[in-house]
């Protein structure tokens, strides 16, 4: 009971806020799904989810030290209020079949800039809202909700676009919304952070400073740049994975596909809230992106089967929570509440920098390289026989060259890591070589 009380504050705000991520995913399937379908291009889709993080890797720096400067829910309301709008003006567009390429890429790049100052701040209120005996299974919590989101997401999506088209969509996405920010508004009440010194700052110099304590602090920037190369990896198999399932298998299939992400990271949330504390955060770090990264792409591009394709994300993002979780700890353990909101932001730019260049990169290679290539040589038995033939066998190919890269990645960065060791009494220190 009194557990329950401590924690009130935290299930209210994390199971609205997820409900309310549910709402914007499910829209931004559905939209990736109307666009795949009027250009049929996995770079105009992957260009959708690059607006988006654009203006999150170009602002976060900024965007973390406005966190730090003002109050965090009062960031967060007015980010999620003006997020909504966009989302009603697409509904409006769509309504009056005026909604192009272009109004896509603008919206989802105003989404983009209101969600890279929101972030910071809900990651702070978080921290505020959760004793510190519990961040380990808390961070399993918020795994958890990001991984029912996977699931629920994608399958959500296909049948409410399929049956109702984006009118129910967009609904489903509005009343999520209002039901996170009316709990939000009034019934979460963050304690009181001293702002006085970050109110006479310039946003300028806070952002300094967040950069300046990543580089004080090696082992928390150390990470952040490895989970740089795994989203440059992971977010070009997302650009890739419509591709390779669409043309195959169709829309239906690719929502299976994809929610098995999240089934897998369900398992992986429930299996991180049992795990004892390890001895080295940072050895389970790498260790579970070098086991994801070695395993599902290669499964992807050798299969033809659904069946294949759903093992291969089971067994790929499985440990995703796990890693997520042991990072969350890292940087909340490491980092004082006042400079939460900019050295998290500082974090957003260095770790996601990566993912637009990835999305670019994927679709780029599967449009204009490798869909080509395996077209040019049909008649060459051995790359039939790895990857198959037709439109999506390019994709394979990709799928393949993800894998090896992620491979490499890991291990090279694993022997620069293995110089570190965390454990959760705050201790960092280089191991003897």
């Amino acid at each position: 009971m009194e557990r329950n009380k401590k924690l009130r504050d935290f299930y209210i705000l994390w199971s609205t806020q997820s409900l309310s991520q549910l709402g914007s995913a499910i829209t931004s399937f559905a939209l990736t799904l109307w666009l795949y379908e009027k250009t049929g291009s996995a770079l105009s889709t992957a260009a959708l989810t690059i607006c988006t993080y654009a203006p999150y890797v170009v602002m976060s720096i900024f965007a973390g030290a406005i966190s730090d400067k003002y109050d965090k829910k009062k960031t967060m309301l007015v980010c999620d209020a003006l997020a909504a709008l966009t989302t009603i003006l697409v509904f409006v567009l769509y309504k009056t079949d005026l909604l192009s390429l272009w109004h896509l890429y603008a919206v989802n790049a105003f989404s983009g800039l209101m969600n890279t100052v929101q972030q910071p701040a809900s990651e702070v209120a978080y921290t505020l809202v959760i004793p510190k005996e519990y961040y380990q299974k808390m961070s399993a919590f918020q795994s958890l909700s990001r991984s029912v989101i996977s699931i629920g997401n994608p399958l959500i999506a296909s049948a409410l676009y399929g049956l109702a088209g984006l009118d129910a969509v967009i609904a489903v996405d509005m009343a999520t919304f209002a039901a996170a920010f009316l709990a939000l508004l009034f019934f979460i009440r963050l304690p009181d952070v001293d702002r006085k010194a970050g109110k006479e700052e310039k946003v300028l110099k806070l952002a300094k400073e967040g950069l300046r304590f990543l580089k004080e602090h090696p082992l928390v920037l150390e990470v952040i740049l490895f989970m740089s190369g795994v989203n440059l990896i992971a977010s070009a198999f997302d650009a890739v994975l419509p591709a390779l399932v669409i043309p195959q298998r169709g829309n239906g299939v690719l929502g299976i596909v994809t929610s098995c992400s999240g089934i897998a990271m369900v398992l992986g949330s429930m299996l991180m809230t049992i795990m004892p504390k390890p001895r080295d955060r940072v050895r389970v770090i790498y260790l579970t992106m070098l086991f994801s990264l070695g395993t599902e792409n290669f499964l992807l591009a050798f299969s033809r089967e659904p069946l294949w394709w759903c093992v291969g994300q089971i067994i790929g993002w499985m440990l995703v929570p796990v890693m997520s979780a042991n990072q969350n700890v890292i940087m909340r353990n490491s980092i004082p509440f006042e400079l939460q909101g900019r050295v998290y932001a500082c974090r957003n730019t260095l770790q996601f920098f990566t993912i637009p260049i990835g999305l670019a990169m994927g679709g780029f290679m599967v449009d204009r390289a490798c869909e080509p290539f395996m077209a040019a040589n049909s008649s060459n038995g051995l790359l039939t026989a790895l990857f198959g033939s037709g439109k999506g066998s390019g994709a394979a190919l990709m799928m393949f060259v993800l894998g090896a890269a992620g491979v490499v990645w890991c291990l090279v960065s694993g022997r620069r890591l293995k110089k570190y060791h965390y454990s959760d009494e705050g201790n960092k220190e280089e191991k003897n070589s």
